[in-house]
């Protein structure tokens, strides 16, 4: 195949770039997380909790950007199914506080 005809093949669409940079996004979020929950010290836990922080809006604009191009598709929660998940974490947050 002439080296032409494989850079043609080998372009992304913007979606399928979207597509990995939030699989990307999401994998840098699920890392620091593990990262944070095994830091003992404080400074190191205060980077970490502020890289986390950057990370997340990274990746919530990469899938605000997605969604908005109808490239990613979701349905919003209906608000008694919201209510109540926040009903039972509250309840576990307070049987946590017990201990």
């Amino acid at each position: 195949m002439p080296l032409q005809n494989m850079n043609q093949a080998a372009k992304l669409s913007d979606q399928d770039m979207m597509n990995d940079l939030l699989t990307q996004e999401k994998s840098l979020v699920s890392s620091y997380s593990t990262f944070l929950c095994e830091a003992s010290c404080p400074n190191l836990r205060n980077v970490l909790t502020q890289n986390i922080q950057q990370i997340s809006q990274d990746q919530y604009q990469v899938f605000d950007q997605m969604r908005s191009r109808g490239w990613y598709l979701t349905e919003d929660a209906p608000a008694p199914k919201v209510q109540q998940a926040q009903q039972k974490m509250q309840q576990t947050k307070q049987q946590l506080g017990a201990f």
